[in-house]
């Protein structure tokens, strides 16, 4: 019966859902910071590449 592998299922959660750890507030905001700068970075090295193809483009296209 599919409602005892359901039942099973979210025995096996909450089992899983007792072993996670929040971290604490300094180590949130390191991570929280990483994540912002990288995302910067990330969006201003697409932003470039972006900017160089659609030159590159335009040249070849005039």
């Amino acid at each position: 019966m599919w409602w005892k592998k359901f039942v099973e299922y979210l025995r096996e959660v909450k089992i899983e859902v007792k072993k996670v750890v929040m971290p604490d507030k300094k180590s949130l905001w390191g991570s929280t910071f990483v994540v912002i700068v990288v995302s910067l970075v990330l969006g201003l090295a697409v932003g470039l590449f972006d900017l160089l193809i659609s030159k590159g483009i335009s040249l070849f296209t005039r």
